[in-house]
């Protein structure tokens, strides 16, 4: 690894994470810092911490990279793949012999799926006011 430190953004839905990755500093666990708190007080549900960890453990590069995350925009769930997505892209600056197996388990592909803009005359961007014949 040449640099010291290399960034990479992630995005889902409206969330945006700046992800800084770092040689790990304590060689069992890799650290994950999000928003200048840990992984488990920032995301208290299982379901989003193990999203968020799903990039290192198909690279088996638990221990080796830690990671300094700055999300911003949308929900839990959004944030959470944010980190997931710019996490990955991350990896794959570092060493870009593992885009091969982070692409298999698509982690590298933006999930492309957005909010659908509410539509006028509707409730919602497709619920529609209950039909009435008389």
């Amino acid at each position: 690894m040449a640099q010291k430190n290399i960034t990479a953004v992630g995005r889902r839905k409206s969330s945006n994470a700046r992800v800084i990755i770092t040689p790990a500093a304590n060689a069992e666990k890799t650290e994950i810092v999000v928003n200048g708190k840990t992984l488990e007080a920032y995301f208290p549900v299982q379901a989003a911490q193990s999203m968020v960890n799903k990039p290192v453990e198909v690279s088996e590069r638990i221990g080796k990279y830690d990671f300094k995350v700055n999300v911003q925009g949308g929900g839990t769930m959004g944030q959470a793949g944010a980190v997931l997505h710019g996490v990955a892209r991350a990896l794959e600056k570092v060493e870009p012999e593992l885009r091969g197996v982070l692409k298999k388990a698509g982690l590298l592909t933006r999930d492309p799926r957005e909010v659908e803009r509410k539509k006028p005359g509707k409730h919602k961007a497709r619920k529609s006011t209950q039909f009435s014949k008389r």
